[in-house]
């Protein structure tokens, strides 16, 4: 099977340079093993600090609103945190102090959304809580086993009750100017959010849960729905058991689900991602990346990999692997011709990218130019 570029990785990051390249002509692959770091997405883009008009375009062209408004959001325990660049259902505020009083509402036995804590944040910020659970009779085959009173599973059922919930939400709503709900809505109807907005007398906010997170389950339907759409192979629970490579050129991959049957491509991406995802695993010795044996940055010694504070920034976090200015990686220090890194197989190599969502688009464009250029080069 021949395409003109093989992406292993179906996350932020490979959809990002999958969709851009299907844009521009060229036919792709994704290998991906399933769930990625965008079903722990929190609904908002570290490190990008900037309006970013290209990304702005390809979310839009998929079905995905942003808004860009520097400012706070509000954080599940009830802490605020910096943001700037966020999906639409997401908000942001100039500063925590963003309600006088606020009901906050959850579930009938749904243990991942902690109102208690919520509340206690928020009034340290000097707003008023009062806290509510809904009582659905829908939700009652759910709670039969705690493993589905998940996300994903309350959000398929109230994208069908939504409207129970809120006129409930309307009856025991009193005197507050906010309504604080978890994002348990609009996973696959997205205008369900924006509804319940306009069915509510107050300021309604969506704050976050554990995760599964169901913006980011959304985000990546809708993005890969997109490069679909365009023409791209995504190949959903398979995985690169290895690479065929002579001279630092890749010529193909070997899948796990089809076999003998190779992908063959003129150019490959690398967005496994980091520990998570299991594009880089460690033993007690070394941090290492499975499929091309690159060279990874990091500490020699193991008591230097994290901090005994628990709290602290973890210097394993920043481990990644080893690229030159093109984003190439090296194996044993030298770059592979037509093999490229994005995303947080990166780590913190390439500082100059950003963290978090914003090392995975800004280094998905820079991968897709330098092979869009390459290419127009040769001709």
């Amino acid at each position: 099977m021949r395409f003109d570029t093989v992406i292993i990785g179906g996350g932020l990051a490979g959809l990002t340079a999958g969709i851009s390249l299907q844009q521009a002509g060229k036919s792709c692959a994704i290998v991906s093993t399933g769930q990625n770091a965008l079903h722990f997405f929190s609904g908002t883009f570290e490190s990008l600090e900037e309006a970013p008009d290209r990304m702005a375009a390809l979310f839009e062209e998929a079905g995905i609103r942003l808004h860009y408004r520097k400012g706070v959001r509000l954080m599940p325990m009830g802490s605020f945190k910096p943001a700037a660049l966020a999906l639409e259902d997401v908000e942001i505020f100039p500063d925590p102090h963003f309600s006088r009083k606020a009901l906050i509402v959850s579930i009938e036995g749904y243990q991942d959304f902690f109102s208690a804590f919520l509340a206690e944040g928020l009034e340290q910020q000097g707003t008023q809580c009062r806290i509510h659970l809904l009582d659905l009779p829908e939700m009652e085959p759910l709670m039969q086993s705690p493993s589905e009173m998940r996300s994903v599973q309350i959000a398929r059922t109230m994208d069908r009750v939504w409207e129970k919930a809120v006129r409930e939400i309307r009856l025991v709503l009193k005197d507050e100017d906010t309504v604080i709900l978890p994002q348990v809505f609009g996973l696959q109807d997205t205008a369900v959010p924006d509804r319940i907005r306009e069915s509510l007398p107050a300021h309604v906010v969506f704050v976050g849960t554990l995760p599964p997170s169901v913006p980011g389950i959304r985000t990546q339907q809708l993005l890969k729905r997109r490069y679909e759409a365009l023409g791209g192979t995504y190949l959903s629970g398979d995985e690169v058991l290895q690479a065929h490579v002579h001279e630092g050129t890749v010529h193909s991959v070997v899948t796990r689900n089809l076999g003998n049957h190779y992908l063959e491509a003129e150019h490959f991406l690398l967005a496994s991602g980091s520990y998570f995802s299991k594009g880089l695993k460690s033993n007690p010795f070394r941090v290492y990346e499975p499929i091309f044996g690159l060279d990874v940055r990091q500490a020699d010694e193991r008591s230097a990999w994290y901090d005994p504070d628990f709290m602290a920034d973890q210097p394993y976090m920043l481990y990644g692997v080893e690229t030159d200015e093109a984003l190439r990686p090296r194996a044993e220090g030298l770059p592979f011709q037509n093999l490229y890194a994005i995303g947080s197989i990166l780590g913190g190599t390439r500082p100059e990218f950003g963290t978090g969502a914003g090392l995975a688009v800004r280094s998905a464009f820079a991968a897709v130019d330098r092979i869009l250029n390459a290419k127009t080069e040769s001709e």
